[in-house]
């Protein structure tokens, strides 16, 4: 699977064959998803909508969101709330704000409850317009001061051309109509001075800040929800636990390819033969409470090996075998005796190993050992001049078949040739003629004393 492409059927499969240890897990982080919630209480928010009339620019209504989450205007709503063991820095930490289209400062409020969210929203949008009307007022500044004094020497100005124009006479000469003329144009031009200051002064226009009324009351929590934590726990968990298995598919060192097991095995492939699919040849035979938690959860069957393909018939799946032995005698000077070493747990190789024992009808003579493959240990040489590995694809690490050649080496046995057994789903047939014998039953099996190593 390392050199796979990650697909939906690879997905498909992972959930069809861990089911049950997909719904524990999903189980599992919705219970710690619930738990979550109850560690953060529930959030309410709401927003208050201050207006700012007048021409602004995009800088100067950030300037403004900034003014209104400022410590001065959210620690004088603290003081006006006065709510208990609650001061200013916290509420720093529940109210936010932000300029909207039209002028608008959007001041938002979060509280365990939703007529706090509300008090909270309204009180500090209403701290800020006051706090704003404040800085616009404030005439210890010189620069604030000096437009306000420059208002007034214009109303002087306006007064002295009235006394000029007065002086001037009632307009009986060329003269003095044209002063009249003169000092009228000059009044209406700092008139008209006078009234682009005003619409260019801010303070003017932070002075008419209005508050679009009450903060509307929440009907639902902030998110993250108590809902949204539970479904998001349990996705969590479902998506970590596919990574996971995708993961250690990924790094698994199980060889897969022909090639690849006979180079661990140091030997050569003599074929391939088929198995009938059942679900016992995919369980390990192991007990114990961990072995039956293993089954409780569906963990005992390999989920990364791909579904038995249709087989012909029986006669097909027979012929392999036939093949296989006539390959093992081509390799062979003359009869002799043959070790059928078979991996300890895998199954499908041990059935395959029985069906070969049936086919070859003692020419040459063939027993089977299963040989662990933690601690490989091959019976010392009797009769047998030589091993045949039986082993599936897919379970087995080169270092465990190196191991397991290591060990025939040891006990003076010739791994003669290699096996590769694989699952497949037969069809029902019917029985025409003689039947063809059944293969020899599992007692008939030499296992037991052989797979520790002792000598026949």
């Amino acid at each position: 699977m390392s050199d796979d492409t990650i697909r939906l059927v690879t997905i498909g499969r992972i959930v069809r064959r861990r089911r049950r240890l997909l719904t524990l897990l999903v189980v599992v982080g919705a219970l710690v998803g619930y738990g979550t919630s109850l560690l953060f209480p529930p959030r309410y928010t709401t927003s208050a909508s201050v207006l700012l009339p007048g021409a602004w620019e995009e800088r100067e209504l950030v300037t403004q969101a900034e003014i209104a989450t400022s410590s001065v205007v959210v620690d004088r709503a603290a003081a006006k709330l006065d709510w208990a063991g609650v001061d200013g820095t916290e509420l720093r930490d529940r109210v936010s704000a932000k300029a909207a289209d039209g002028n608008i400062i959007k001041i938002s409020g979060t509280a365990d409850t939703p007529e706090r969210a509300q008090q909270l929203s309204d009180q500090v949008a209403q701290q800020f317009v006051t706090f704003a009307a404040q800085i616009a007022g404030d005439s210890t500044d010189p620069e604030a001061a000096a437009p306000e004094a420059l208002r007034q020497m214009v109303v002087q100005t306006s007064r002295r051309i009235t006394e000029l124009a007065d002086e001037a006479g009632p307009g009986q000469t060329v003269e003095s109509v044209q002063t009249r003329t003169e000092l009228s144009k000059l009044r209406t031009a700092l008139q008209e001075a006078i009234n682009k200051l005003d619409q260019t002064d801010p303070a003017a226009t932070q002075a008419n800040m209005v508050v679009m009324g009450s903060a509307a009351r929440p009907t639902g929590e902030a998110p993250p929800t108590r809902i949204q934590l539970v479904v998001g726990g349990a996705l969590l968990f479902f998506l970590l636990a596919v990574i996971g298995h995708l993961t250690a598919a990924r790094m698994s060192r199980r060889l897969r390819t022909e090639p690849e097991i006979a180079a661990a095995l140091g030997s050569t492939l003599l074929g391939t033969v088929d198995v009938p699919g059942e679900r016992p040849a995919h369980r390990p035979r192991s007990h114990g409470a961990r072995a039956r938690i293993r089954r409780l959860l569906g963990v005992d069957v390999r989920w990364d090996v791909p579904a038995p393909q249709a087989s012909g018939d029986e006669a097909g799946r027979q012929l392999r075998y036939r093949r296989v032995c006539a390959r093992v005698r081509d390799r062979l000077p003359s009869p002799r005796r043959l070790l059928v070493v078979v991996p300890d747990g895998d199954e499908i190789a041990r059935r395959a190993a029985g069906q070969l024992v049936a086919e070859a009808e003692s020419d040459p003579l063939l027993r089977v050992v299963e040989v662990s493959v933690s601690q490989p240990m091959v019976p010392d040489r009797d009769n047998e001049s030589g091993a045949l590995v039986v082993l599936s694809a897919g379970s087995w690490t080169a270092g465990e078949l190196a191991g397991i050649a290591e060990a025939c080496a040891d006990a003076k046995h010739e791994v003669v040739g290699i096996v590769l057994a694989g699952t497949v789903w037969a069809r029902p047939t019917r029985s025409v003629g003689r039947p063809r014998r059944a293969a020899t039953p599992a007692p008939a099996l030499a296992v037991g004393d052989d797979a520790t190593g002792g000598a026949q």
